[in-house]
């Protein structure tokens, strides 16, 4: 039975060199966005939430999947065509650098339209 990680940091500690410090980059662009995010774990990876999961991202073996929502690939789908993409989801290959603005972009609208939704 192996142990159950319940935190984004004990996440960070699996991997090592460049694949930690992109996923650690990913987190400071999320936060900087709103740095009120709650961080949490959830479907083992690190998921950022306000009433609502906003975003969440791992690492696999040959990329890092960003799962920002259906609504917000379409959204964004010009500025991913270079990226591999699903209905959810996001892959950056590891030896491509990690899209900051474009993460923060997805994090923003995710922010107005899942939190503006649960006002109404």
């Amino acid at each position: 039975m192996t142990n159950k990680i319940k935190t984004v940091e004990e996440y960070f500690l699996q991997f090592d060199g460049d694949v930690r410090q992109k996923l650690i980059t990913i987190r400071a662009c999320i936060l900087s966005v709103d740095p009120s995010l709650e961080e949490k774990m959830s479907w083992n990876m690190p998921t950022y939430f306000k009433k609502v999961n906003i975003i969440h991202f791992s690492a696999n073996k040959n990329h890092i999947g960003i799962y920002p929502a259906a609504r917000a690939i379409e959204k964004f789908k010009n500025k991913l065509k270079e990226y591999k993409t699903s209905k959810g989801a996001i892959q950056i290959p590891y030896d491509k650098p990690i899209p900051s603005e474009l993460i923060k972009d997805l994090v923003r609208y995710n922010l107005k339209i899942f939190v503006q939704n649960l006002k109404k």
